[in-house]
């Protein structure tokens, strides 16, 4: 039985909590840490475990054998080195942090401590949908993708929602998952801007469409469009050199009724990838147990921090702009 610290204690941090408590096997949560106060105790309610007042005394307790970060991502950075330190096993919910310089200060650390001990909650990778796109691409089958063609709407989003929050906030699952099922990294970006839709304001540019190109030439143009009504659409289309690969959408029943024909779309990514993060948190329980990390690692998440603040620059220029890590990736991560 793997004995889990929690730190973060908010609504995604009692989502996991009461996910790990009531769902996932092999597990137990033993300690929890929230700097509001009223968010420890509604967390620890749910698992009936301890109530520390910082995370890093989590962190350091002896009955805690692996970390469960859901805090903001500005308070990462401490928490996962102190882990690190420590050698206790991490998940992280994305951002591994907020800029780039902390994931690489992170990614240097877990490098120099010669173990792998954090993953970063990028939970497409355990989608249904994306998983059998990508077992088609690694079948072959269908020869080298070319381009990709995707779309990220919600319904709405809120007044504080900013233009780089389309990145920051949205799209930054796509540049994960893209780059894991092309099997290649970014080399430049793009933003275009088309014209706003009248549910946004002074503040945002919606929608955005997010052009990147991988190093081996795949090209990619992912919609981003967080007023568009309808629902919560996720697509995915792979062109490839002998057929296409299109992302199956969860399947809901066909309605006949008052002369229409309608299919439900979901209005929420919670339940949309529901059933994702239920197997993603599994799997690193399963993993972690087992003193591993599978999922995706401190570069996974230090990559995604640099295209996202490429594609940020894209916005503000409107030029191409290049991916560039300040370092080459580790001989550790390969």
């Amino acid at each position: 039985m793997l004995k889990v610290g929690v730190i973060g204690c908010g609504g995604m941090g009692r989502d996991h909590i009461d996910r790990l408590t009531n769902k996932i096997q092999g597990v137990e949560v033993v300690a929890v840490s929230d700097p509001v106060a009223e968010n420890a105790k509604l967390g620890a309610a749910i698992c009936n475990g301890k109530i520390y007042e910082n995370a890093i005394e989590l962190i350091e307790a002896t009955e805690v054998e692996a970390i469960f970060v859901v805090s903001p991502g500005f308070a990462h950075k401490e928490p996962l080195l102190k882990a690190i330190e420590l050698g206790k096993r991490v998940f992280c919910e994305k951002p591994l942090a907020t800029t780039a310089d902390d994931c690489l200060e992170i990614v240097k650390a877990e490098v120099a401590s010669g173990k792998h001990l954090i993953q970063t909650g990028f939970m497409r990778r355990y989608d249904r949908g994306y998983r059998q796109v990508k077992a088609a691409l690694e079948s072959g089958e269908y020869g080298e993708p070319l381009m990709l063609h995707c779309t990220h709407r919600n319904p709405e989003v809120g007044e504080n929602y900013t233009t780089p929050m389309a990145v920051h906030d949205t799209a930054i699952h796509e540049i994960d998952v893209l780059h894991w099922l092309t099997d290649d990294d970014y080399e430049s970006v793009q933003v275009l801007m088309p014209r706003v839709t009248k549910y946004s304001h002074a503040q945002l540019n919606d929608p955005q469409i997010m052009l990147l190109r991988t190093k081996k030439g795949v090209c990619i143009d992912v919609e981003v469009f967080v007023n568009c009504k309808f629902g919560y659409d996720i697509q995915c289309e792979v062109v490839c050199e002998d057929g296409s690969i299109k992302m199956a959408e969860p399947a809901y029943p066909d309605v006949r009724k008052d002369a229409k024909l309608a299919t439900i779309i979901d209005t929420d990514c919670f339940v949309r990838f529901k059933d994702a993060y239920d197997v993603e948190v599994q799997d690193w329980v399963d993993q972690a147990g087992n003193g591993v990390i599978a999922g995706p690692n401190a570069w996974d998440g230090y990559l995604a921090a640099v295209t996202a603040d490429a594609l940020v620059k894209a916005q503000e220029t409107g030029n191409i702009e290049p991916v560039v890590t300040a370092v080459e990736m580790p001989e550790f991560y390969k």
